[in-house]
């Protein structure tokens, strides 16, 4: 009897095992029939994906670094689909769980080789017919259609340069271009180097005596993390709000520049809590010049770490006016810091913030519409935008007449935990009736990046690291490869791989746009024992340079705009190509947060020596405030001239009351 259950029970583990292996048989009609081995799913694939072969996992590292499991859904359609979004040209399946994301270039530097085909056996968990590789073993996969992305690869002036032009004074934190021609720093003060001032102006038209370059300024409260814009004033004031603790946390600092290149200015930063001050206390917190002239500030901490102010308040602060909560601020805390902020031509105003994105009523500040959630990384979709998880934001080009949908583009960023830097841009035209996210991938992961708008309509991205998030020690594998992105060619083809830098620039980085066009890129401070805190200064200077072109030059009477005006500049051109005119807003840079910038080319005609520019005909196109406005020869820009348009509507030539502060008037 125990003989005979042995043989039976040897008999069901035989059939079982036949059922089970990748050449299994089946009984049909009480005869045992060979079917079809099992295999990698090679036809119905999605898109121009092909089988390639089973392959070997790499030689003490993964193939690729992008893993998605699913323990119920894992299929070769899925996993390529999603590697496909993502632009991802290679894909394998792994234990029949695992999708995994990468190139195939990735395949032979990690050591990996083919391995034979029943290696890859283990069938895949969201469709058993299959086979999604094995123990160790890919199935993989290319796509062989057209390219998901292109980038390119200029060589010599092209790629543009980095030149280092000064040894600096300060680390700086926020970075602003002045209506006098001089640039401002502020930087840590009282939690900086023990001998700080918190401010300095550079002056590069004197950069061969130092002495004369770095003009020494001061705060009286500590800008650790605040945010600047410059006021449609008619002296362009710079106001710079929040900070660290303290009562710098409610701090308005307010600075008339003055001077010009090579003559020295007088003004200083001017503060005093006790006079003026925000409602509420703000580490972190972004501003914005609304279409009324006034200053919108948005969201931050309480300081020190502390908890989120998820609100927003209106400087200078109507009669009577308190703060508007915003549920959605508090509801994504703690990635939501430095909201990115911008007037949409209707008139909303546009709030990106950790991975969401929505447009308020600039009245109300009610919710008017929510778009959809940004693309995060491959694997993680909850991956943020926002500090912590540091990226970085622009508007695309506004060009007259001004009727197609304003376009913004979100770069970099980092996932929640692991912290991976993303490696992928994210565009959208928040006011179209489609503003599904388009995701474009970078040729490298950046978190910490900054962006800044060039005066042809392109964009530089520079600075971060390949690895972490934003604070002090958090980021690792400095980025020092700078990336121009060009909105006028195909999506998926607008990045170039420019030069590099031999200098890291992490935490607490910036790049703004000059007057004569080059882009100025300051500080660094990590703090991660590695790398040093940054002093120096550098440029990178655009291939629009570098070609040997004469520039073209502008002389102009009247810098003082109305909408839909007409402005006559008497030119000088070269014959370079066609002319175009271009407007910059004055930006500040902190955090990949570039507060102020917007690019719009407005119609321009010309008739000898004389061209004649037809302003952005209203405030939701082109809000109130100071603009660099550039002629361009074909590629080659002038330097700039800055004007004002729209006025001060909200008078703040006679704002803040009170002695301390020094008004310009209307």
């Amino acid at each position: 009897m125990a003989a005979s259950l042995f043989r039976s029970a040897l008999s069901l583990l035989f059939w079982l095992s036949l059922l089970a292996s990748s050449d299994a048989s089946a009984i049909a009609k009480g005869a045992l029939t060979v079917r079809q081995a099992r295999t990698a799913q090679k036809t119905g694939l999605p898109g121009n994906w092909q089988y390639q072969a089973c392959i070997t996992e790499g030689v003490g590292k993964r193939v690729w670094k992008y893993q998605i499991i699913s323990q119920t859904a894992n299929t070769a359609t899925s996993c390529l689909t999603q590697c496909q979004n993502f632009g991802y040209q290679a894909a394998g399946m792994e234990y029949g769980s695992e999708c995994w994301c990468g190139d195939a270039v990735e395949i032979a530097a990690a050591g990996s080789t083919t391995a034979p085909e029943t290696d890859c056996s283990v069938a895949c968990s969201g469709d058993a017919r299959y086979n999604c590789g094995g123990g160790n073993r890919l199935s993989w996969y290319l796509w062989t259609g057209t390219p998901l992305y292109v980038w390119q690869y200029p060589t010599g002036a092209n790629a543009g340069r980095y030149e280092l032009i000064s040894g600096g004074v300060v680390i700086p934190l926020v970075t602003t271009s002045g209506v006098n021609g001089k640039y401002t720093f502020v930087e840590k003060f009282g939690t900086g180097a023990p001998n700080s001032t918190g401010a300095y102006e550079l002056d590069v038209s004197q950069l061969g005596n130092p002495s004369l370059a770095w003009r020494e300024m001061h705060v009286k409260t500590d800008v650790f993390c605040s945010a600047s814009v410059t006021l449609p004033d008619k002296a362009g004031r710079q106001i710079n709000i929040g900070g660290w603790s303290g009562d710098s946390t409610f701090g308005i600092r307010l600075y008339w520049p003055d001077g010009s290149p090579g003559v020295p200015g007088v003004n200083d930063w001017q503060e005093n809590v006790n006079e003026l001050k925000l409602q509420r206390g703000r580490w972190y917190p972004t501003a914005m010049v609304m279409t009324n002239g006034s200053i919108l500030v948005v969201g931050g901490q309480t300081g020190s770490n502390g908890p989120p102010q998820p609100n927003l308040e209106i400087l200078p602060r109507p009669s009577g006016a308190g703060v508007v909560y915003a549920d959605w601020l508090q509801r994504t805390d703690p990635n939501n810091l430095y909201p990115f902020l911008a007037v949409l031509p209707s008139g909303g105003i546009f709030v990106g913030y950790y991975n969401e994105a929505r447009i308020l009523d600039p009245v109300t500040f009610n919710t008017i519409k929510t778009l959809p959630n940004m693309p995060g990384a491959v694997n993680n979709p909850g991956a943020g935008r926002t500090y912590p998880l540091e990226g970085t934001a622009m508007l695309l080009p506004q060009y007259a007449p001004f009727t197609t949908p304003l376009g913004i583009i979100i770069c970099g960023g980092s996932t929640i935990g692991a912290a991976i830097a993303l490696d992928n841009c994210v565009s959208s035209q928040p006011e179209a009736g489609n503003n599904a996210w388009t995701l474009e991938r970078m040729p490298s992961q950046r978190v910490m990046p900054c962006m800044t708008a060039l005066p042809d309509g392109t964009y530089m991205i520079l600075n971060g690291a390949k690895q972490g998030a934003a604070g002090f020690g958090l980021a690792t594998n400095p980025n020092l490869n700078a990336i121009l992105y060009d909105p006028s060619k195909p999506v998926n083809q607008r990045m170039s791989v420019m030069a590099n830098t031999t200098i890291a620039r992490l935490y607490h980085s910036e790049a703004i746009l000059m007057q004569d066009g080059r882009v100025l890129v300051s500080g660094s401070d990590p703090q991660d024992g590695k790398n040093p805190q940054e002093y120096r200064v550098e440029v990178f200077v655009p291939p629009y340079l570098l070609a040997g072109r004469p520039r073209p030059s502008f002389t102009i009477a009247n810098k003082n705009w109305g909408y839909g005006a007409s402005i006559p500049i008497t030119v000088q051109l070269n014959g370079g190509g066609a002319t175009r005119v271009s407007m910059l807003g004055a930006e500040s840079s902190t955090h990949g947060n570039t507060m102020g910038q917007r690019t719009l080319f407005p119609a321009v005609s010309c008739a000898g020596t004389t061209c004649t520019i037809t302003t952005p005909p209203n405030k939701n196109v082109c809000p109130p405030g100071w603009y660099q406005l550039f002629l361009l020869d074909g590629p080659t820009p002038s330097v700039s001239t800055w004007v004002r348009i729209g006025g001060d509507p909200a008078a703040l030539g006679n704002w803040p009351p009170g002695p301390t502060f020094k008004k310009p008037g209307l």
